[in-house]
């Protein structure tokens, strides 16, 4: 089974662990059997592979989540990179051409797409099974799930099928409606429209030459900064005639809110967090290195990381984005290919950093043009290349880097250590690479 996985956004909406880095899909907050925490996109991915081990799965997502995704994931899943935003059919269509052009995938085999983020459970894949072998046989161009509302949703558009059958032709789509309309669409038979669909290579590849001038995906994929931004429902489902509809009945959540993600917790807290009995509906959810303690709350949720501390009713924490928007920052955690790095102090002149190595990882070779930089281990064992000259380090070595010069460390064990920079001019753009000789 071919499976693309929709993954963008800044899950601004679940603030302060979400930032343009760190997406709500990375947020570790699932506890796994083994006592572990895992994130929603491990979550689907590992679902996935559970119900079908030979899986082929290529997330979609712009270049900004490619390190939380290798370090998440592994460097083995399959990833279209967006060079630019420019909504879902672009992106569809990018990753198309590179299941076909780069992986070899047949034009004529079938692909399932679907959000990286809902939280669901096993009969939801066993479904994105069906609905790829539907598009296999070709009966519509499009097939698209259809998810029992369970409720007079305004989030969702809304699918109208012409039968009450498991598979039908789509009679019509309904955009996001007020609740009364909801509830109108729901007694007529409508279905949520998730997002989810499958169809063949060849089709979505024809689609998107017929709307955008390319030859193969290094053209679409070079071009793609000047590409119109249109979704894939308005460009392609909407219009197409040939198309049908596969009803889905089992749980089905979008956890873009505080309150609809506490609902799937399986616990009341994550991290070192203490509440009293007089709590009720609270959760809290702690990245912080120093214990939140809450009394007497109702219908609470509490969130901390180095970014900031949110303390919300439940219902009022849906409509947190306008004041996060006007929030200027700078990213305090990240999750990168190699390891992590949290901002310890930001003051003028210098910023201190917490970086963690994952064993076997380095960074890129590079440098800095204006500022000077101080690692000192703290824990593990690696080595060093300081302008071409390699040396061995371990807990207490101290390394001092001139502006210009080039550096790496390359991590034995896990590796920790306290990254100090110091200029005038300290930017994440100040950075430049190069290959590394080994």
């Amino acid at each position: 089974m071919n499976i693309i996985l929709l993954s963008g956004g800044s899950g601004k909406r679940l603030w302060p662990l979400s930032n343009d880095i760190r997406s709500k899909q990375f947020i570790k907050i699932f506890k796994t059997d083994d006592g572990t925490y895992e994130s929603m996109v491990q979550r689907v991915y590992r679902q996935i592979k559970s119900i079908d081990k030979n899986a082929n799965i290529t997330i979609a997502t712009s270049k900004t989540q490619v390190s939380a995704i290798h370090n998440q994931l592994g460097e083995d899943v399959g990833i279209s990179v967006e060079p630019a935003r420019r909504d879902t059919f672009p992106a569809i269509a990018l990753a198309t051409s590179y299941l076909c052009d780069i992986q070899g995938v047949s034009e004529d085999e079938a692909v399932v797409v679907c959000p990286v983020d809902p939280y669901v459970e096993k009969d939801y894949f066993k479904a994105l099974k069906a609905l790829y072998e539907q598009a296999r046989k070709g009966e519509a161009a499009l097939v698209l799930m259809g998810i029992e509302p369970t409720y007079p949703s305004e989030k969702y558009g809304y699918i109208l099928p012409e039968s009450s059958d498991s598979v039908s032709k789509v009679s019509n789509f309904k955009e996001k409606p007020d609740s009364a309309t909801a509830k109108k669409y729901i007694s007529q038979g409508a279905l949520w429209n998730g997002g989810v669909f499958a169809y063949k290579l060849k089709y979505v590849l024809d689609k998107a030459h017929e709307l955008i001038d390319f030859t193969d995906y290094e053209d679409l994929f070079s071009k793609y900064d000047t590409l119109n931004k249109i979704s894939f429902d308005y460009a392609v489902a909407e219009k197409e005639k040939s198309i049908q509809v596969m009803r889905f009945s089992g749980q089905w959540k979008d956890l873009g809110t505080w309150n609809t993600l506490s609902e799937a917790m399986g616990e009341s807290t994550v991290g070192n967090a203490i509440m009293n009995d007089k709590c009720s509906n609270v959760h809290i959810i702690n990245e912080l290195d120093v214990p939140v303690l809450a009394m007497g709350l109702n219908d609470v949720i509490i969130s901390a990381s180095p970014e900031g501390i949110l303390v919300s009713d439940k219902d009022q924490s849906s409509y947190i984005k306008p004041y996060v928007d006007d929030i200027d920052q700078q990213i305090m955690f990240a999750e990168k290919s190699w390891g992590s790095y949290r901002v310890l102090d930001v003051e003028e002149g210098s910023l201190t950093i917490k970086v963690t190595l994952n064993a076997g990882s380095s960074m890129n070779y590079h440098s800095h043009k204006n500022r000077n930089e101080v690692w000192v281990v703290i824990s593990g064992e690696g080595r060093t290349v300081v302008d071409g000259m390699e040396q061995e380090v371990s807990t207490g070595d101290v390394i001092t880097m001139q502006a210009g010069c080039r550096h790496t460390v390359i991590a034995a064990t896990e590796l920790k250590l306290i990254e100090v920079q110091l200029g005038k001019e300290i930017s994440v753009h100040d950075k430049k690479k190069y290959p590394l000789e080994q």
